[in-house]
Order: structure tokens, then C-alpha cells, then sequence
């Protein structure tokens, strides 16, 4: 049964009530959260090039240290994000639904208005872009299954 009561828990503690899967997931996306974040802060392309594909080269070399910069301090904000989950993994479990919910939120808004209304020019596939839709969809499932309580039997 969901309960909803687990959203915006009134006490914010360590106790974790929801679908074991929806846990285990939490403490992967941390990781990798934490992993994906240097990548953007010291790669020399901030991965704008190597890997969203942004054809940087075709730019002039201030348009390229700004998106360089752009990328960088995206990195910033995974790691701050990633370390924001990282104190959640070890101390404020009941705070993973709401996570999840700003990660629908988050990867929602990157495929229905980012990736339409303010596109971004690459010469292939970026991974970020593939995985918009598929990583709100998953967000859902998540955000779900954290909220999922067991029946208690009573009797």
C-alpha cells in the first residue's frame, strides 16, 4: 500500500519504511551521482566534447570556454547534489521519497521542455539527452516503491 505520509515525512530521521529496491537504488545513484560529477569539474572539456558531443572545436575558443565553464559548474552542482544524498544514505533515509520526486521532476523537465525548447547542438548521440525519459520513468518507479509500505497483519 502507498503512503503518502513518507513524501514529506513531519519527522526527518534515519528510518526508511519503503521497498528495500527503492533503498539499494538510492545508494547506487549516490555513488554514481558522486562518480559522474568529476568528470565535469576536472576533464579539460568539462565532457562537453568527449562526452555530450558538443563540437566545441567548431567554436570560437570563448564560446568554448564558456560552455567549458557552463559544464564545469554543472559538475559543482552534482557534487553538491551527490553529497546531499551521500548525508541522506547515512542519515535522513525518510528524506528518499522526496529525492525521488525532484528527480522526476528534474529529468521530466530535461525531456519534455529542455531537449524541445532550448536544444542543444551535438554531433551524436549525448548520453544525457538518451537518458531523459527512461530516467524519469525509473524516478517514478522509484518514487513509488519508496512510499511502498507493507500490509501489516493485524490479529
Amino acid at each position: 500500500m502507498l503512503d503518502f505520509g513518507n513524501f514529506l515525512p513531519k519527522q526527518i530521521d534515519n528510518t526508511y519504511v519503503g521497498n528495500k529496491v527503492a533503498l539499494w537504488f538510492f545508494y547506487l545513484l549516490t555513488a554514481i551521482t558522486l562518480w559522474r560529477s568529476q568528470h565535469h569539474l576536472f576533464a579539460a572539456d568539462g565532457g562537453a566534447q568527449s562526452i555530450a558531443t558538443i563540437p566545441l572545436d567548431t567554436y570560437p575558443s570563448e564560446a568554448s570556454s564558456t560552455v567549458i565553464g557552463i559544464f564545469a559548474l554543472w559538475g559543482l552542482s552534482q557534487l553538491i547534489i551527490g553529497f546531499m544524498y551521500l548525508v541522506i544514505c547515512l542519515r535522513y533515509k525518510t528524506l528518499i521519497p522526496l529525492m525521488y520526486f525532484l528527480g522526476v521532476i528534474e529529468y521530466g523537465m530535461r525531456a519534455f521542455y529542455i531537449g524541445t525548447h532550448k536544444p542543444i547542438e551535438t554531433v551524436g548521440d549525448a548520453p544525457g539527452a538518451l537518458i531523459n525519459l527512461p530516467f524519469m520513468l525509473l524516478f517514478t518507479l522509484m518514487f513509488v516503491l519508496s512510499l511502498w509500505r507493507k500490509r501489516s497483519i493485524e490479529g
